[in-house]
């Protein structure tokens, strides 16, 4: 029997125009291998799974693929230059994890055999993944190289954390900024993946899928990936929320709603309920600081906007609760409940915390500072005296004002 292959790899891009949600990158390089000015090193930086290494490997084919007489922007994926690359076993293209081979021996290693020419093809590339994790001799030993490499060397650096690279590396790359993937092209990314392995799924359970992704494709392939495993037959809403341990979406309005209206019983009881349902307290804080996000910016942007990550069976709904508070108050919201689910993380008393959250939202006229607001009524009462003042001493103006 053969071993399963994760949607990740299966559907891990081949060409520049399939990576998703990085098109400015992608254009870029193209045009680089096009015009034949593909630099000697480049730092990709950006979160987990959102095509760093999925870019390196297509630049590296674009650079050996054995299909055209020079780099070509589409390499043909079916040399076996290019399926060697695509498997990451490439005896030219050497892929290097920089957490476990991070000391100044492996990057000496690394000078001594990049004066060879490759074995087979144009160019030797040299793929360090979290390159941030070398040691700081490391760094230092690949100074020279990386900034006078042999014409035949390329080298590829991705890092999650890119302020970790010394400045030293960073001014001799070329660094592009991989941005984190939007909730609505990983979901038609996941959609397309379901039709081609012939799965129902809801077009809500697609969203809530993506949406927990966080901006990672890897993430929300690893996710379908789960979920398909676990279903029978279609795949329901009901059953991404069960499997994701976040609240649903329609508890989540029903709770603001309750601390809209100020009944902040009712809220109360419904956050325990969410809770007895298997919804840990970080999951509900989180899933309510987000449902006052989506109703600040529907009070700003409009219940369309696209920066509102919710189906859109339920947009109306959230428009009419963002009809319920101002502007001033959501943004505050968000902050208490933002504010609450940092300190969430080992505390002893998390579950008060979440709570109090919640009577401060509902009952939240009764909790404004007292000494605080004298103050603010002095300050704008002597405002408005000086004003009055410099008024009445203030000289009629010999012409209009604004006009020489």
């Amino acid at each position: 029997m053969a071993g399963y292959l994760v949607l990740a790899r299966k559907y891990r891009s081949t060409g520049f125009e399939e990576v998703v949600g990085q098109e400015p990158i992608a254009r870029t390089l193209v045009n680089a291998v096009k015009t034949g000015r593909v630099a000697h090193a480049y730092l990709f930086t950006g979160t987990r799974g959102v095509g760093k290494t999925t870019m390196a490997r297509i630049l590296a084919k674009a650079l050996n693929c054995l299909s055209a007489d020079e780099p070509t922007p589409k390499p043909c994926n079916e040399c076996e230059v290019c399926k060697a690359i695509g498997r990451g076993d490439d005896v030219d293209v050497v892929e290097i994890d920089g957490a476990s081979n991070r000391g100044i021996d492996q990057i000496r290693e690394l000078r001594a055999n990049a004066v060879y020419r490759p074995a087979r093809s144009r160019y030797k590339i040299y793929y360090i993944d979290e390159v941030h994790m070398l040691t700081m001799e490391a760094f230092n030993a690949l100074l020279k190289t990386l900034e006078e490499p042999p014409e035949h060397v390329k080298f590829i650096f991705a890092t999650t954390d890119p302020d970790r690279v010394p400045a030293t590396i960073l001014s001799r790359c070329q660094r592009f900024d991989f941005r984190d993937i939007p909730t609505s092209l990983i979901r038609d990314h996941l959609k397309s993946i379901c039709e081609a392995e012939s799965v129902e799924i809801a077009d809500d359970a697609l969203f809530r899928v993506a949406r927990a992704a966080s901006g990672s494709m890897r993430d929300g392939l690893s996710l379908l990936d789960q979920l398909l495993s676990a279903a029978e037959g279609p795949v329901s809403d009901a059953e991404v929320v069960s499997l994701l341990g976040t609240p649903p979406d329609e508890r989540m309005l029903k709770l603001v709603g309750a601390i809209a209206s100020g009944q902040t019983a009712a809220a109360l009881t419904e956050l325990d309920g969410i809770l007895a349902d298997g919804v840990t307290l970080e999951s509900s804080a989180t899933a309510l600081c987000d449902c006052f996000r989506n109703m600040m910016l529907s009070a700003t942007c409009g219940a369309d906007s696209e920066l509102i990550e919710l189906p859109d069976a339920l947009r109306d709904e959230l428009a009419s609760l963002a009809e319920r508070y101002t502007v001033p108050a959501l943004v505050q919201a968000v902050g208490v409940t933002q504010s609450v689910s940092r300190r969430l993380r080992g505390s002893s008393v998390a579950r008060a915390l979440v709570e109090a959250a919640v009577v401060r939202l509902a009952e939240t006229e009764k909790f404004v500072d007292a000494d605080s607001l004298v103050r603010r009524l002095e300050e704008l009462s002597g405002s408005s005296a000086s004003a009055g003042s410099a008024e009445k001493k203030k000289p009629a103006p010999s012409r209009p004002i604004g006009r020489r």
